[in-house]
């Protein structure tokens, strides 16, 4: 088992502070450029959110 696997298995565990650890990177990621990758930010964090299970928009079909 890798270490990314052990991790993925803790993560996977607890939703909420996982999706604040997301959260919390993506703000300093946004901070240290200076918003210049925001979108690219932003995606990775509902492609993290959505893997393990904390992304809470997952359910809901998109908003036209």
């Amino acid at each position: 088992m890798s270490v990314m696997d052990k991790i993925k298995g803790m993560l996977k565990g607890h939703p909420e502070q996982t999706g604040k650890g997301v959260d919390k990177g993506g703000d300093f990621v946004d901070d240290r450029t200076q918003g210049k990758y925001s979108g690219h930010v932003d995606t990775g964090q509902d492609r993290l959110k959505d893997q393990f299970g904390s992304n809470p928009d997952q359910d809901r079909p998109p908003q036209s």
